[in-house]
Protein backbone atom coordinates (compact mmCIF):
# COMPACT_ATOMS: atom_id res chain seq x y z
CA UNK A 1 0.00 0.00 0.00
CA UNK A 2 1.40 3.41 -0.96
CA UNK A 3 0.43 4.95 2.37
CA UNK A 4 2.89 2.73 4.16
CA UNK A 5 5.59 4.11 1.90
CA UNK A 6 4.79 7.62 3.03
CA UNK A 7 4.81 6.47 6.63
CA UNK A 8 8.30 5.10 6.13
CA UNK A 9 9.51 8.54 5.09
CA UNK A 10 8.90 9.82 8.59
CA UNK A 11 9.55 6.47 10.27
CA UNK A 12 10.33 6.71 13.95
CA UNK A 13 12.87 4.20 15.19
CA UNK A 14 12.32 3.97 18.91
CA UNK A 15 15.88 3.45 20.02
CA UNK A 16 14.84 4.14 23.58
CA UNK A 17 12.17 1.44 23.77
CA UNK A 18 14.18 -0.65 26.17
CA UNK A 19 15.09 0.38 29.69
CA UNK A 20 15.45 4.15 29.73
CA UNK A 21 18.92 5.47 30.54
CA UNK A 22 19.45 7.19 33.82
CA UNK A 23 18.97 10.93 33.80
CA UNK A 24 22.25 12.66 33.19
CA UNK A 25 23.64 9.61 31.38
CA UNK A 26 25.72 11.19 28.62
CA UNK A 27 28.32 8.55 27.84
CA UNK A 28 30.64 10.09 25.26
CA UNK A 29 33.29 11.98 27.19
CA UNK A 30 35.13 12.77 23.95
CA UNK A 31 32.20 14.51 22.25
CA UNK A 32 32.64 18.26 21.91
CA UNK A 33 28.97 19.17 21.28
CA UNK A 34 26.42 18.69 24.04
CA UNK A 35 22.78 18.44 22.92
CA UNK A 36 20.38 18.40 25.86
CA UNK A 37 16.66 17.67 26.03
CA UNK A 38 13.94 18.50 28.55
CA UNK A 39 10.95 16.17 28.43
CA UNK A 40 7.35 17.05 29.03
CA UNK A 41 5.43 15.09 31.67
CA UNK A 42 5.04 11.40 31.00
CA UNK A 43 8.72 10.52 31.07
CA UNK A 44 11.25 9.73 28.38
CA UNK A 45 9.66 6.30 27.82
CA UNK A 46 6.09 7.57 27.38
CA UNK A 47 5.47 5.54 24.17
CA UNK A 48 4.75 8.89 22.53
CA UNK A 49 6.37 12.26 21.81
CA UNK A 50 8.98 12.31 24.60
CA UNK A 51 10.29 8.89 23.63
CA UNK A 52 10.29 9.74 19.93
CA UNK A 53 12.14 13.01 20.52
CA UNK A 54 14.73 11.22 22.63
CA UNK A 55 15.11 8.67 19.83
CA UNK A 56 15.90 11.56 17.49
CA UNK A 57 18.51 12.87 19.89
CA UNK A 58 20.15 9.45 19.98
CA UNK A 59 19.96 9.12 16.20
CA UNK A 60 21.87 12.40 15.85
CA UNK A 61 24.56 11.20 18.25
CA UNK A 62 24.83 7.93 16.36
CA UNK A 63 25.29 9.74 13.06
CA UNK A 64 27.79 12.22 14.45
CA UNK A 65 30.04 10.84 17.24
CA UNK A 66 31.11 14.38 18.11
CA UNK A 67 27.62 14.90 19.58
CA UNK A 68 26.72 13.77 23.09
CA UNK A 69 23.05 13.76 24.15
CA UNK A 70 21.34 13.81 27.51
CA UNK A 71 17.93 14.59 28.99
CA UNK A 72 16.13 15.77 32.08
CA UNK A 73 12.58 14.67 32.85
CA UNK A 74 9.76 17.01 33.84
CA UNK A 75 7.10 15.64 36.17
CA UNK A 76 4.90 18.69 35.59
CA UNK A 77 5.01 22.22 34.21
CA UNK A 78 6.80 23.58 37.27
CA UNK A 79 9.85 21.56 36.24
CA UNK A 80 10.27 23.25 32.86
CA UNK A 81 12.15 26.36 33.96
CA UNK A 82 14.54 24.69 36.42
CA UNK A 83 15.33 21.92 33.95
CA UNK A 84 16.02 24.36 31.14
CA UNK A 85 18.15 26.52 33.43
CA UNK A 86 20.06 23.48 34.65
CA UNK A 87 21.10 22.69 31.08
CA UNK A 88 22.14 26.32 30.56
CA UNK A 89 24.22 26.15 33.72
CA UNK A 90 25.78 22.87 32.57
CA UNK A 91 26.99 24.49 29.37
CA UNK A 92 24.85 22.63 26.83
CA UNK A 93 25.45 23.66 23.23
CA UNK A 94 21.85 22.99 22.12
CA UNK A 95 18.72 22.64 24.26
CA UNK A 96 15.48 21.00 23.09
CA UNK A 97 12.20 21.53 24.96
CA UNK A 98 9.62 18.87 24.15
CA UNK A 99 5.92 19.77 24.06
CA UNK A 100 3.93 22.84 23.13
CA UNK A 101 3.27 23.64 26.78
CA UNK A 102 6.98 24.39 27.18
CA UNK A 103 7.32 26.85 24.31
CA UNK A 104 7.03 30.01 26.38
CA UNK A 105 9.52 28.63 28.89
CA UNK A 106 11.92 27.89 26.03
CA UNK A 107 11.36 31.41 24.70
CA UNK A 108 12.28 32.91 28.07
CA UNK A 109 15.38 30.78 28.44
CA UNK A 110 16.45 31.54 24.87
CA UNK A 111 15.89 35.27 25.27
CA UNK A 112 18.00 35.25 28.42
CA UNK A 113 20.71 33.22 26.70
CA UNK A 114 20.94 34.52 23.11
CA UNK A 115 24.23 32.72 22.44
CA UNK A 116 22.70 29.27 22.99
CA UNK A 117 20.52 27.68 20.29
CA UNK A 118 17.26 26.12 21.46
CA UNK A 119 14.44 24.17 19.86
CA UNK A 120 10.78 23.85 20.78
CA UNK A 121 8.91 20.71 19.76
CA UNK A 122 5.20 21.12 18.95
CA UNK A 123 5.40 24.87 19.23
CA UNK A 124 6.21 27.99 17.23
CA UNK A 125 8.65 30.65 18.36
CA UNK A 126 9.70 34.00 16.94
CA UNK A 127 12.78 34.19 19.16
CA UNK A 128 15.79 34.25 16.84
CA UNK A 129 17.78 31.49 18.54
CA UNK A 130 14.83 29.06 18.79
CA UNK A 131 14.19 26.44 16.12
CA UNK A 132 10.46 25.66 15.84
CA UNK A 133 9.37 22.08 15.16
CA UNK A 134 5.69 21.70 14.29
CA UNK A 135 3.47 19.11 12.62
CA UNK A 136 0.24 19.54 10.71
CA UNK A 137 -1.20 16.38 12.24
CA UNK A 138 -4.71 17.37 11.19
CA UNK A 139 -3.64 15.90 7.84
CA UNK A 140 -2.74 12.43 9.15
CA UNK A 141 -5.67 12.49 11.57
CA UNK A 142 -8.05 13.27 8.69
CA UNK A 143 -6.94 10.02 7.06
CA UNK A 144 -7.39 8.28 10.41
CA UNK A 145 -10.93 9.64 10.71
CA UNK A 146 -11.82 8.49 7.22
CA UNK A 147 -10.39 5.07 8.05
CA UNK A 148 -12.39 4.91 11.28
CA UNK A 149 -15.61 5.79 9.45
CA UNK A 150 -14.90 3.10 6.88
CA UNK A 151 -14.14 0.43 9.48
CA UNK A 152 -16.71 1.04 12.22
CA UNK A 153 -19.32 -1.66 12.68
CA UNK A 154 -21.49 0.32 15.08
CA UNK A 155 -21.59 3.64 13.22
CA UNK A 156 -20.07 5.43 16.22
CA UNK A 157 -16.44 6.34 16.91
CA UNK A 158 -14.82 8.56 19.54
CA UNK A 159 -11.84 10.76 20.30
CA UNK A 160 -10.63 12.38 23.50
CA UNK A 161 -7.55 14.30 24.60
CA UNK A 162 -5.15 14.74 27.47
CA UNK A 163 -5.49 18.53 27.52
CA UNK A 164 -7.20 21.21 25.48
CA UNK A 165 -4.10 22.54 23.74
CA UNK A 166 -3.38 22.96 20.01
CA UNK A 167 -1.01 19.95 19.65
CA UNK A 168 -3.91 17.80 20.94
CA UNK A 169 -6.98 19.40 19.40
CA UNK A 170 -5.34 19.47 15.95
CA UNK A 171 -5.56 15.66 15.90
CA UNK A 172 -9.16 15.76 17.08
CA UNK A 173 -10.12 18.32 14.43
CA UNK A 174 -8.65 16.25 11.62
CA UNK A 175 -10.18 13.03 12.92
CA UNK A 176 -13.72 14.43 13.11
CA UNK A 177 -13.39 16.13 9.73
CA UNK A 178 -12.15 12.89 8.17
CA UNK A 179 -15.25 11.11 9.46
CA UNK A 180 -17.42 13.93 8.14
CA UNK A 181 -15.86 13.64 4.69
CA UNK A 182 -16.50 9.89 4.64
CA UNK A 183 -20.14 10.57 5.50
CA UNK A 184 -20.37 13.08 2.66
CA UNK A 185 -18.55 10.97 0.08
CA UNK A 186 -20.01 7.58 0.93
CA UNK A 187 -23.47 8.49 2.21
CA UNK A 188 -22.80 7.13 5.69
CA UNK A 189 -23.89 8.63 9.01
CA UNK A 190 -21.03 7.82 11.35
CA UNK A 191 -21.21 9.72 14.63
CA UNK A 192 -18.18 11.03 16.53
CA UNK A 193 -18.21 11.32 20.31
CA UNK A 194 -15.80 13.48 22.30
CA UNK A 195 -15.09 16.51 20.11
CA UNK A 196 -16.88 19.24 18.18
CA UNK A 197 -14.48 21.10 15.84
CA UNK A 198 -16.98 23.92 15.34
CA UNK A 199 -17.26 24.86 19.01
CA UNK A 200 -13.79 23.52 19.86
CA UNK A 201 -15.28 21.74 22.86
CA UNK A 202 -14.86 18.15 23.87
CA UNK A 203 -13.68 15.57 26.37
CA UNK A 204 -10.31 15.61 28.13
CA UNK A 205 -8.61 13.89 31.05
CA UNK A 206 -6.65 17.09 31.82
CA UNK A 207 -3.72 14.79 32.44
CA UNK A 208 -1.31 12.99 30.12
CA UNK A 209 -0.39 10.26 32.58
CA UNK A 210 -3.64 9.14 34.20
CA UNK A 211 -4.23 5.81 32.46
CA UNK A 212 -7.18 5.04 34.74
CA UNK A 213 -8.96 8.20 33.61
CA UNK A 214 -8.17 7.31 30.01
CA UNK A 215 -9.64 3.87 30.46
CA UNK A 216 -12.74 5.24 32.19
CA UNK A 217 -13.40 7.77 29.42
CA UNK A 218 -12.93 5.11 26.78
CA UNK A 219 -15.29 2.71 28.57
CA UNK A 220 -17.91 5.46 28.70
CA UNK A 221 -17.64 5.97 24.95
CA UNK A 222 -17.74 2.21 24.37
CA UNK A 223 -20.92 2.02 26.42
CA UNK A 224 -22.35 4.68 24.10
CA UNK A 225 -21.61 2.54 21.06
CA UNK A 226 -18.13 3.60 19.98
CA UNK A 227 -16.05 0.75 18.55
CA UNK A 228 -13.03 2.80 17.38
CA UNK A 229 -11.32 5.25 19.74
CA UNK A 230 -8.69 7.87 18.94
CA UNK A 231 -6.99 8.96 22.19
CA UNK A 232 -4.67 11.97 21.95
CA UNK A 233 -3.09 11.84 25.36
CA UNK A 234 0.36 10.28 25.47
CA UNK A 235 0.65 7.63 28.21
CA UNK A 236 -2.94 8.25 29.35
CA UNK A 237 -4.01 6.97 25.95
CA UNK A 238 -2.92 3.47 26.92
CA UNK A 239 -6.08 3.42 29.01
CA UNK A 240 -8.01 3.33 25.74
CA UNK A 241 -5.86 0.44 24.56
CA UNK A 242 -6.63 -1.47 27.75
CA UNK A 243 -10.34 -0.77 27.39
CA UNK A 244 -10.27 -1.95 23.79
CA UNK A 245 -8.55 -5.15 24.81
CA UNK A 246 -11.31 -5.85 27.30
CA UNK A 247 -14.17 -5.17 24.88
CA UNK A 248 -14.49 -7.41 21.84
CA UNK A 249 -14.72 -5.59 18.53
CA UNK A 250 -13.21 -2.33 19.82
CA UNK A 251 -10.00 -0.92 18.36
CA UNK A 252 -7.81 2.14 18.77
CA UNK A 253 -6.11 4.59 16.42
CA UNK A 254 -2.92 5.69 18.20
CA UNK A 255 -1.09 9.03 17.85
CA UNK A 256 2.42 10.43 17.43
CA UNK A 257 4.14 7.10 16.76
CA UNK A 258 3.21 3.75 15.23
CA UNK A 259 1.35 2.15 18.13
CA UNK A 260 2.29 -1.33 17.02
CA UNK A 261 5.95 -0.41 17.38
CA UNK A 262 5.65 1.40 20.71
CA UNK A 263 3.03 -1.00 22.18
CA UNK A 264 3.78 -4.28 20.37
CA UNK A 265 1.90 -6.43 22.89
CA UNK A 266 -1.29 -4.48 22.10
CA UNK A 267 -1.01 -4.44 18.32
CA UNK A 268 -4.07 -6.68 18.00
CA UNK A 269 -6.32 -3.73 18.97
CA UNK A 270 -4.42 -0.95 17.15
CA UNK A 271 -6.06 -0.30 13.79
CA UNK A 272 -3.48 2.30 12.73
CA UNK A 273 -1.80 5.45 14.03
CA UNK A 274 -1.74 9.12 13.06
CA UNK A 275 2.01 9.62 13.15
CA UNK A 276 4.32 12.58 13.24
CA UNK A 277 8.01 12.20 12.46
CA UNK A 278 9.37 13.54 15.71
CA UNK A 279 12.54 11.48 15.70
CA UNK A 280 13.56 12.62 12.24
CA UNK A 281 12.74 16.28 12.92
CA UNK A 282 14.63 16.35 16.22
CA UNK A 283 17.60 14.51 14.73
CA UNK A 284 17.78 17.02 11.88
CA UNK A 285 17.52 19.94 14.32
CA UNK A 286 20.43 18.61 16.41
CA UNK A 287 22.61 18.04 13.35
CA UNK A 288 21.76 21.52 12.04
CA UNK A 289 22.63 23.10 15.38
CA UNK A 290 25.97 21.27 15.34
CA UNK A 291 26.62 22.83 11.92
CA UNK A 292 25.90 26.27 13.34
CA UNK A 293 22.39 26.71 11.93
CA UNK A 294 20.34 28.61 14.49
CA UNK A 295 16.61 29.35 14.53
CA UNK A 296 14.26 28.73 11.65
CA UNK A 297 11.32 26.36 11.57
CA UNK A 298 10.12 22.99 10.31
CA UNK A 299 6.55 21.88 9.70
CA UNK A 300 5.88 18.20 9.11
CA UNK A 301 3.20 17.48 6.50
CA UNK A 302 2.00 14.60 4.37
CA UNK A 303 3.93 16.09 1.47
CA UNK A 304 7.32 16.01 3.19
CA UNK A 305 6.65 12.82 5.14
CA UNK A 306 6.60 14.60 8.48
CA UNK A 307 3.14 13.20 9.24
CA UNK A 308 1.63 9.95 8.02
CA UNK A 309 -0.93 7.23 8.55
CA UNK A 310 0.84 4.15 9.90
CA UNK A 311 0.51 0.68 8.38
CA UNK A 312 -2.49 -1.41 9.44
CA UNK A 313 -0.39 -4.31 10.73
CA UNK A 314 -2.78 -6.98 12.08
CA UNK A 315 -5.72 -5.17 10.45
CA UNK A 316 -4.16 -5.25 6.98
CA UNK A 317 -6.66 -7.80 5.69
CA UNK A 318 -9.57 -6.14 7.48
CA UNK A 319 -9.19 -2.89 5.53
CA UNK A 320 -10.61 -3.25 2.03
CA UNK A 321 -8.65 -2.48 -1.10
CA UNK A 322 -11.32 0.09 -1.90
CA UNK A 323 -10.67 1.94 1.36
CA UNK A 324 -6.90 1.74 0.87
CA UNK A 325 -7.24 3.24 -2.61
CA UNK A 326 -9.51 5.99 -1.31
CA UNK A 327 -7.04 6.85 1.44
CA UNK A 328 -4.26 7.15 -1.12
CA UNK A 329 -6.40 9.43 -3.25
CA UNK A 330 -7.41 11.59 -0.28
CA UNK A 331 -3.80 11.82 0.84
CA UNK A 332 -2.84 13.21 -2.56
CA UNK A 333 -5.74 15.65 -2.49
CA UNK A 334 -4.59 16.93 0.90
CA UNK A 335 -1.08 17.37 -0.49
CA UNK A 336 -2.56 19.24 -3.46
CA UNK A 337 -4.45 21.58 -1.11
CA UNK A 338 -7.96 20.44 -2.06
CA UNK A 339 -10.19 22.58 0.17
CA UNK A 340 -13.33 20.69 -0.81
CA UNK A 341 -12.33 17.93 1.63
CA UNK A 342 -13.30 20.15 4.54
CA UNK A 343 -9.96 19.84 6.35
CA UNK A 344 -9.54 23.04 8.31
CA UNK A 345 -8.09 23.01 11.82
CA UNK A 346 -7.51 26.33 13.59
CA UNK A 347 -4.58 24.59 15.31
CA UNK A 348 -2.77 23.76 12.06
CA UNK A 349 0.62 25.54 11.78
CA UNK A 350 -0.53 27.16 8.54
CA UNK A 351 -3.51 28.62 10.39
CA UNK A 352 -1.52 29.99 13.33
Amino acid sequence: MALAGVAATGLITLTACGEAPEEGSGDDAEASFQACMVTDSGGVDDKSFNESSWAGMNDAAEENPDIDVDYKESSNESDYDPNLQAWVDDGCDFIVGVGGLMTENVNTAATNNPDIPFATVDGFSEVENVHSIQFDTAQSAFLAGYLAAAQTETGTVATWGGAKIPPVTIFMDGFVQGVAYHNEAKGTDVQVLGWDPESQEGTFTDDFEDTSAGKSLSETFISQGADIIHPVAGPAGTGAVTAAGENEGVSVIWVDVDGCESLPDDCSVILSSAEKGLAVAVKDAVLAAYDGEVGGSYTGTLENGGVSLAPFHEFEDAVSEETKTELEEIQQRIIDGDESLGLNSPSSPAAS
